[in-house]
């Protein structure tokens, strides 16, 4: 991919995200020109040739969007493949174009800048929509003004997204205040100030709902000082939203009054309780995509519900929830929840982020989930093309932002010593890799060897500037050994099979130079077959870094502790401490075998027990439960799968073995 063509990715974002409301054919186009150069790229592999270390993150966003396409196609198998169903599924299926997006994106480096350019166009289109429908009424502003304005599509989803787009935009101008671009920061907050103010002019009740969600997301961006009255200032604004909303206001003069509920609401909570009884009647597997439609219209003619349904609620349940477990059932409200709080959560982790840019646009992340939550509260947005694909580039195309600023904002040198101390016994095939990679972030490296019979030492010598050879006490023990010879302020404890990437050097590097915490946690990346693994096991962190006053190693002799004086903060950085755990299947079993039996020794000299056979069972599944699906190890594939059953034996082995130690001791007794 040529650099000028690489140069029109972030174009392209600006123009499908910009065009949303004024032709879904621009936004649809946009996406898909898009997805096809993230594919082109993939297949040539040139955003793996630049060193791109592949977000977690986003690939856990991945499994949100594919998952919810197979629901989707599950729910039509299930209902025989119906031609309604297969148009609702083809919507759906857009949704697979997300990992071709953030490849694409990704490769063009897209950051704040774009992104916000983007958010900012949307809330340009609002306002011109706005203009040319006031021009084309011949100056009828007050006719506008006492009408539901949908710019030329349905309100509804004119509303909601001229809204996004109004605070996205304004979130855009508080970044470039910080970016101190002042002229642009006025006119970016202007224009996203009156592109809100035109979406309540919609008079979408979701609207309302999500108002103070998204000005909640503005918080973290303020100074602590100004948080506080930002917080009472939302609830005035909302009141003021709320007051000023004629049809809110009739709505709310008619239950106070009458007791009533208007037309509108009465069909939602008709159809609301049809969908509710479909997923009764159907929890595991719904009633299919199609079989919505069908169970709407034969409740009508069978005078089962009103025939107004047939006009309006045919499609869906105008609510993202009831809609997905009507068709689908309890596998349609995961595919939601996935799909609407991964994205929101990985966004919302960051909003307190140092670095600026990446603040924003979690803000802005948090704010297109967060609203998307609140707009499907009444209306399936899922369902409807426009709604999905909007949500589907915004996504891709925040989430990629963040995480390139994320990756480009470790700019700093440290300032701290650091000491890095290894372990080893017969290591020499890891032993030269791993000092290398410590010496990115440390001035001193001790090796502590406990007679190796290969080359692990005259190796470490090459690389380390203190190498001893001594006796084996046990994990703990000769760990507490090496960090009483570091003279470093901070100590890096590593594995002689742990290498620290370039990426995680850098973030290392740049905390140090001003540290935010006493000790740092390093996600592992476990790499074995050939593959790197990002879930299971991969998403644990393991305490590396830390502050050496005052710390000191649990004595075990086996998965041995360090031990922080109280009240230590500890963070956890977010790039990969790479772990070689084995050479191959035959030292795994081995090696798995070692630790195994040594847990259960721990144990025993703890004097812990086990009675029965059952509960090492009742161990080893669940820790594969636990490694395999709530670590989401399945997305790691068949290396993550075998990886779950390795480590559910191990556990297993572990209680077994205390079991037979136990039973030893009772033999004894007798």
């Amino acid at each position: 991919m040529t650099t000028s063509t690489r140069m029109l990715l972030p174009l392209l974002l600006m123009i499908g995200l910009g065009g949303a409301l004024l032709s879904s054919t621009i936004l649809a186009a946009a996406t898909l020109l898009l997805a096809i150069a993230g594919m082109i790229t993939g297949f040539r592999k040139s955003l793996d040739k630049t060193g791109w270390d592949k977000p977690k993150e986003l690939r856990l966003m991945h499994f949100a969007f594919w998952f919810f396409v197979l629901v989707s196609f599950y729910s039509w198998s299930l209902e025989g493949f119906d031609y309604e169903g297969g148009k609702t599924l083809g919507t759906h299926a857009r949704f697979i174009l997300f990992w071709p997006l953030i490849i694409a994106l990704s490769y063009a480096r897209v950051r704040a800048n774009a992104a916000f350019a983007a958010t900012g166009l949307i809330a340009a289109s609002v306002i011109v929509s706005f203009f040319t429908a006031l021009a084309a009424r011949h100056g009828g502003l007050d006719q506008m003004l006492n009408a539901r304005f949908g710019g030329g599509i349905n309100p509804i989803s004119f509303g909601n997204i001229a809204l996004l787009g109004g605070m996205l935009t304004i979130t855009g101008g508080l970044f470039f205040v910080r970016e101190k671009r002042h002229l642009l920061a006025t006119l970016f907050l202007l224009t996203g100030t009156v592109a809100a103010a035109i979406s309540m002019l919609s008079e979408t009740r979701s609207n309302l709902v999500a108002l103070p969600f998204l000005l909640l997301a503005l918080v973290p961006l303020f100074s602590k000082k100004l948080r506080l009255a930002g917080l009472i200032l939302i609830p005035v604004l909302v009141l003021a939203a709320v007051a000023s909303s004629d049809r809110m206001s009739r709505s709310v003069e008619g239950v106070f009054q009458n007791g009533n509920l208007d037309a509108g609401m009465e069909v939602r909570l008709e159809v609301w309780g049809l969908a509710w009884t479909m997923f009764r009647d159907n929890p595991w597997t719904g009633i299919g995509l199609g079989g919505y439609t069908h169970s709407i219209e034969s409740a009508v003619e069978n005078g089962d519900a009103s025939a107004i349904l047939f006009d309006c609620c045919t499609g869906h349940a105008h609510n993202d929830l009831l809609n997905n477990a009507a068709t689908s059932g309890i596998p349609g409200v995961l595919s939601w929840l996935f799909l609407i709080f991964i994205p929101l959560t990985l966004f919302a982790r960051h909003l307190f982020s140092k670095h600026a840019p990446a603040a924003h646009l979690a803000a802005a992340g948090t704010m297109v989930t967060a609203g998307y939550f609140c707009f499907g509260l009444t209306e399936a947005t899922f369902n409807r093309t426009l709604f999905l694909t909007f949500y589907l580039l915004a996504v891709a195309g925040l989430g990629s932002a963040l995480f390139n600023e994320l990756s480009a904002s470790y700019t700093k040198k440290r300032r701290q010593k650091v000491s890095a101390t290894i372990i080893t016994k017969n290591e020499e095939d890891h032993i030269a890799d791993c000092l290398q990679s410590a010496r990115l972030v440390s001035d001193e490296i001790i090796v502590l060897d406990s007679g190796s019979s290969d080359r692990t030492v005259e190796i470490a010598k090459q690389y380390a500037d203190i190498v001893e050879v001594t006796d084996w006490p046990g994990f703990g023990i000769q760990k507490q050994r090496a960090l009483e010879k570091a003279t470093g302020d901070w100590v890096l404890s590593l594995d002689a099979d742990e290498r620290i990437t370039p990426e995680l050097a850098r973030e290392i590097n740049h905390h140090l130079a001003d540290p935010d915490a006493d000790a740092y946690k390093l996600p592992w990346a476990v790499t074995i077959y050939g593959k790197r693994l990002d879930f299971g096991r991969s998403g644990r962190a393991p305490l590396r870094l830390f502050l050496r006053e005052g710390v000191r190693f649990s004595d075990a002799l086996v998965h041995e502790r360090i031990l922080l004086p109280e009240g230590r903060k500890t963070k956890t950085l977010r790039g990969r401490l790479t772990h070689y755990t084995h050479r191959d299947f035959g030292h795994s079993l081995e090696k798995s075998a070692k630790y195994a039996w040594l847990g259960s020794l721990e144990k025993h000299r703890k004097g812990k027990k086990t009675r029965t056979m059952i509960y090492p069972t009742l161990r080893g599944w669940m820790t594969f439960v636990q490694v395999y699906f709530i670590r989401f190890g399945f997305l790691d594939g068949a290396v993550g799968y075998m990886t779950a059953v390795t480590y559910a034996q191990v556990t297993f082995n572990k209680y077994a073995g205390l079991w037979t130690l136990g039973r030893a001791d009772r033999s004894k007794k007798r």
